[in-house]
C-alpha cells in the first residue's frame, strides 16, 4: 500500500498506524502536473497500481454569498481537478494491464442540500457525475470506478464541530436512521468491498455510508 500527502510527518505517523507494507511519497494533488511522475514512480518503487483511491480533500464552511472567487478556486484544484488528474494517470496503466479499480471519495453533501458548504458541496457532486462517466468510458478496459458518499463520520474534525453544539448533534442523530454517526472503519469496509473481486460487477455506482443520513426526514 501507498500513501499520498503533502506532509511528511503526517505520513510517517500514518504508515506506523498501518503497519508493516506501507510507504509513502510526499505529493500535493493540485500540482498536477506531477500525477504522471507520482505513478511512474510508484509502479517502479512498489508495483502495479491495481485500486486508486481519491482521498484528499479540502473544505471550508462559509455562506455562498461570501465565497470569493479564489476560496471556491482552492476547492476545485483539490477536490476535483486533482482527483482528475491523478485517475487519469492512473487509469493509462490500468488501461494497458486490462483492469484496476477507481474510488472517488465523495460525500453526503452531494447528496442532500448542507448549507454553508457550496463549493465542497458542487465539487463532491461533480465526482459523482465523474464516476458514472468514466465507468462508461473504462469499462471496455475492465476499469471499475465508484464513488463512496461519507456521512457523519465520528473523527476529531467532527468532535471539534460539535463541541458546544449538542442541540445540532441531537438534530442530525434525529434524522439518522442508524442513530449514530459513522466511524472510519466503516468507510475503509466499504473501500475494501468496492475494491474487491466481490464487487466485480459493480461499476459506476454512488454509494452512500451515512446510516441513512441522506434518506432520513
Amino acid at each position: 500500500m501507498v500513501i499520498t500527502g503533502r506532509r511528511e510527518a503526517l505520513l510517517i505517523d500514518a504508515c506506523k498506524e498501518l503497519g508493516a507494507g506501507v510507504s509513502y511519497y510526499i505529493s500535493d494533488v493540485t500540482q498536477r502536473d506531477d500525477a504522471s511522475e507520482l505513478v511512474t514512480a510508484t509502479e517502479r518503487d512498489v508495483g502495479p497500481i491495481h485500486c486508486l483511491v481519491n482521498n484528499a480533500g479540502v473544505n471550508l464552511k462559509k455562506p455562498f454569498l461570501e465565497m470569493s472567487d479564489s476560496e471556491v478556486d482552492a476547492i476545485i484544484q483539490t477536490n476535483l481537478l486533482g482527483v482528475y488528474a491523478l485517475s487519469r494517470a492512473c487509469a493509462q496503466t490500468m488501461k494497458q494491464r486490462k483492469g484496476g479499480v477507481i474510488l472517488m471519495i465523495s460525500s453526503m453533501a452531494a447528496l442532500v442540500g448542507l448549507t454553508g458548504v457550496t463549493a465542497y458541496s458542487a465539487t463532491k457532486a461533480a465526482l459523482n457525475g465523474l464516476t458514472r462517466t468514466m465507468a462508461t468510458e473504462l469499462g471496455e478496459h475492465g476499469i471499475r470506478v465508484n464513488s463512496i458518499c461519507p456521512g457523519f463520520i465520528d473523527t476529531p474534525m467532527f468532535r471539534k464541530a460539535m463541541e458546544g453544539d449538542l442541540e445540532r448533534k441531537e438534530r442530525l442523530l434525529a434524522r439518522t436512521p442508524l442513530g449514530r454517526v459513522g466511524t472510519p472503519e466503516d468507510i475503509a469496509n466499504a473501500a475494501v468491498f468496492l475494491a474487491s473481486d466481490e464487487a466485480r460487477f459493480i461499476t459506476g455506482a454512488s454509494i452512500p455510508v451515512d446510516g441513512g443520513f441522506s434518506v432520513g426526514f
